[in-house]
């Protein structure tokens, strides 16, 4: 039998008015990964915090044992001491300090003030190679995309030599062959007695790289089992409590007119001058369509969207027609004004206030239309919110609701009522499931159908393959910032989409 290296016993965790966690138990294994699943707001990461010593004991009822000796961890640090590293989905890097820097934080080579500088070159070095990543050690890391940034994270919490690694949706930002690299390093990992806690809402991934597999619901485990053991659909309906009859619900039929065209559009390079990272490229959309875009992480896919809805201008050349009229957006209001919404794909930067009610970030982008003297009508704002709150079916106890206390798919239902209470009709959506629960998924996708079904367009820019496959009606794939392939319906598959992506 292979030895338990840690377990948590009955543990809760309660917020105000939320019992986050209740009476759960885990144990993990040394040598494997074990996965975690479960919709937004299951507990996955509150249970966590509590290993990694974000929570201090007494702030959470329950026991943690490391190899079968009661622990309390007071901090973070306490939980390093016993050889715990938790990675999380959003990065924490100093942005103006060197990659090495980066990687060794807190613990630098050297004796008293003074650092080895070959030292921390050489093992940087090391580190690097293992991430497959080519970059030089000794540059700032604000110039790395988002990809390069997690795998950094990855890296520094290897460098200490951990016990157990928590990874918390480590591949939200790679890239496939990003994701490659990760599972030959957590192999070498489990390999080396390692053992891993593996969070994450991709289901393949916990299948190809996990021994077992914890799900989780409304803060309480409801099974663990070998993951071989169990098939995907039982474990989609142990996560959301009910049957999901199909993830991808949208009914493709055909489309109508062209009501968009975008002619020879290029955008500047946002770190690289004098390079464009979308180059003379020309697409059009028409009505009731749902329009995929492809590639790989940098190829220009967001810079697209930023364009068309005049985040990005300095620099920006393009010819944009609308319903057959020349436009000019030269801001996101002259966007809007010209029938675009925008949902962006980094939720928590730029698409939410989190301060604010439910009410608030849903009448954000329709202001104007609200009936007012000195002030806004509010009795109008909440009739007009309540409705899209309720075709939504937004969990949250009322529009007063703080957004940031909601899960990361009700969060997105937000950000979409938004738009909808703005009617427009060309929604643009960069990666509209990022960071969601797949219950939580065939309801976006749902309403993505709806939306496309009363006559409104979607262009849609998508890292998961099986959500462009089966949500785009047309699909156009960018390499190097240019048009790579165009494919239609039963056309788009993952090897011409690939193929195209790599060109």
């Amino acid at each position: 039998m292979s030895q338990t290296v840690l377990e948590m016993r009955k543990v809760s965790k309660r917020f105000p008015g939320v019992l986050a966690l209740h009476n759960v138990n885990i144990e993990l294994r040394k040598g494997e990964i074990l996965g975690v699943c479960g919709e937004n707001g299951a507990g996955k990461t509150t249970l966590m915090k509590i290993l990694s010593g974000s929570y201090k004991h007494g702030e959470y009822d329950g026991d943690i044992l490391i190899d079968g000796k009661e622990v309390i961890f007071n901090s973070v640090s306490d939980a390093q001491a016993y050889g715990i590293e938790m990675v999380y989905q959003e990065m924490n890097m100093m942005l103006d300090a060197s990659v090495s820097e980066n990687l060794f934080v807190g613990k630098l080579p050297g004796k008293g003030v003074f650092v080895n500088s070959k030292e921390l070159h050489s093992r940087s070095k090391e580190l690097l190679r293992r991430a497959k990543l080519d970059i030089n050690p000794k540059m700032t890391v604000r110039p790395l995309n988002s990809g390069q940034m997690q795998l950094l994270s990855l890296m520094r919490a290897c460098a200490k030599n951990p016990k157990i690694f928590v990874l918390d949706e480590p591949t939200s930002a790679l890239t496939d062959q990003e994701v490659d690299t990760l599972m030959e390093i957590l192999e070498e990992l489990r390999a080396s007695g390692v053992s891993c806690i593996y969070i994450s809402h991709k289901l393949e991934e916990l299948y190809r790289i996990c021994n077992r597999v914890v799900v989780m619901r409304d803060g309480e485990v409801i099974s663990c089992r070998d993951i071989g053991d169990v098939e995907e659909q039982l474990l989609i309906e142990e996560m959301v409590g009910r049957k999901v009859e199909t993830l991808y619900p949208k009914q493709h039929h055909a489309t109508g007119e062209e009501v968009m065209r975008v002619e020879n559009l290029s955008v500047p390079h946002p770190n690289i001058k004098g390079k464009n990272i979308v180059e003379n490229i020309s697409f059009s959309l028409h009505k009731g369509e749902i329009l995929g875009i492809g590639g790989l992480v940098g190829a220009g896919r967001s810079e697209i969207l930023g364009a068309l809805f005049g985040q990005f201008t300095k620099g920006v050349k393009m010819a944009l027609y609308v319903k057959g009229k020349k436009v000019s957006v030269a801001s996101p209001k002259d966007a809007i004004g010209s029938g675009f919404g925008f949902v962006t794909e980094e939720r928590k930067a730029n698409g939410i206030i989190s301060i604010l009610s439910v009410r608030e970030n849903m009448s954000l982008a329709s202001l104007r239309n609200l009936p007012r003297r000195f002030f806004i009508d509010k009795k109008v704002e909440r009739q007009r919110t309540q409705g899209v709150f309720d075709r939504l079916a937004v969990k949250a106890p009322s529009l007063e609701t703080k957004l940031r206390t909601l899960s990361g798919g009700n969060q997105q239902k937000v950000v979409i009522g938004k738009w909808l209470l703005n009617n427009p009709d060309i929604l643009l959506v960069d990666e509209p499931t990022k960071g969601i629960d797949v219950g939580a998924k065939a309801e976006i996708y749902k309403l993505m159908g709806d939306i496309t079904s009363r006559g409104a367009s979607i262009i849609m820019v998508s890292s998961d393959m099986p959500e462009l496959i089966h949500m785009s009606d047309r699909c156009i794939v960018i390499s190097n910032g240019k048009i790579t392939g165009e494919f239609m319906g039963i056309e788009i598959t993952d090897s011409a989409v690939m193929k195209a992506a790599i060109k």
